[in-house]
């Protein structure tokens, strides 16, 4: 039974609804939303009348004043992160923040360093980490029973419409800072280095072929991953039928993952044994499993066992950073046409950020 209760603003009422209903609701034993902020008044007094909230604000500076506000939840379209985030830290609050977490490398490097100035915890949301499946495959792998990784796919094949992008700050480098690659694809990247090891190497391509937009909707990569694994990534914004898929295969198993598009992590995933003794030690793992709480419902319970010292943080600014070093070197790759490898430091072209420079129009 927790004791201590940690109070919770939620800034930016879109995503951070689905915050509200998906977390914090399924752990009121351990955070309390006090606080909401947004700049639209009628999203702003709906979400915090639905809820009982009674402090709501269109200035996110009163939330820096705010003594009693232990964590800000950043739920505010990308290309702002930063600046609240810093400003989170420095007023000596937790952070939680929707991905993208920044916009470049040199960004999220000053975040790391104002992170530990600051010793307060800063998490990044990558809620699809989280769901009975995707837990068992954690655990069979960190065991030693799934044995050397072969090879990977991950599969991105979700629909956006043109209304979607009627939103004024998506579809546009400046406001969304990428496409597919950034919002959306960025959830099945981060499972298959989650699961198979981050990426040594890439080779990608990007296109827009669906919307006519600013940035990409639709890439493909291959990856060589640190494990020595190879590995193939695909998007697209333009499917008929969505999905989202990864298909791992082990020395000893073979894991497919469930195709439901926004909850990839949860039963039943096909888990393949290669033979009777492989199945017999997984089973014995995973008897007596334990459900774990599907997407920000996992992600949160897990935050707070951070923020009382009973765990470590599940989801840090370095996963953050490698899932934005993977799209640097994505959009590198695609406008070189060669091969990136990583880490990406501070003097690779894309460490300062992965936008296009407009290019000046002759008058000649």
């Amino acid at each position: 039974m927790t004791t201590k209760i940690f109070n919770v603003a939620i800034v930016g009422c879109g995503i951070g609804r689905s915050h509200m209903t998906q977390g914090y609701l399924n752990n009121e034993d351990r955070f309390r939303v006090v606080a909401v902020c947004d700049l639209d008044p009628v999203r702003l007094d709906a979400v915090a009348d639905e809820f009982g909230i009674a402090r709501r604000t269109t200035r996110f500076d009163d939330l820096l004043a705010m003594d009693d506000l232990d964590v800000i939840d950043i739920c505010t379209p990308p290309a702002i992160h930063y600046g609240q985030i810093m400003a989170s830290l420095a007023a000596g609050k937790h952070v939680i923040c929707e991905k993208p977490l920044v916009g470049t490398l040199r960004e999220i490097d000053a975040v790391m360093a104002a992170e530990k100035v600051a010793g307060k915890l800063l998490m990044p949301i990558f809620q699809y980490r989280y769901g009975n499946s995707v837990q068992k495959a954690k655990a069979i792998i960190d065991a030693g029973i799934a044995g050397r990784p072969y090879v990977g796919t991950a599969e991105t094949y979700w629909q956006r419409l043109p209304e979607y992008y009627a939103v004024p700050w998506r579809g546009k480098w400046a406001t969304e800072l990428g496409g597919v690659l950034m919002t959306h694809a960025i959830h099945l990247h981060d499972m298959l280095s989650y699961l198979m090891s981050p990426p040594a190497a890439i080779f990608g391509r990007i296109a827009t072929r669906v919307h006519d937009i600013e940035v990409e909707d639709c890439a493909s990569a291959t990856l060589e991953l640190q494990s020595g694994a190879l590995a193939s990534l695909t998007a697209t914004l333009g499917a008929r039928e969505e999905i989202s898929r990864l298909h791992l295969a082990f020395e000893n198993v073979t894991f497919e993952s469930s195709h439901g598009p926004y909850n990839p992590g949860e039963d039943p995933w096909r888990i393949v044994p290669r033979d009777a003794e492989t199945a017999a030690r997984i089973d014995a793992l995973l008897d007596g499993w334990t459900p774990v709480p599907p997407r920000f419902a996992g992600q949160v319970r897990d935050f707070y066992d951070a923020l009382t010292g009973e765990a470590p943080l599940p989801v840090t600014t370095a996963d953050a950073r490698a899932a934005l070093e993977l799209i640097a070197g994505f959009y590198h790759s695609h406008r070189t046409r060669q091969e990136v490898r990583f880490p990406i430091d501070t003097g690779h072209p894309t460490y300062e950020g992965w936008i296009p420079v407009p290019q000046p129009t002759s008058n000649a």
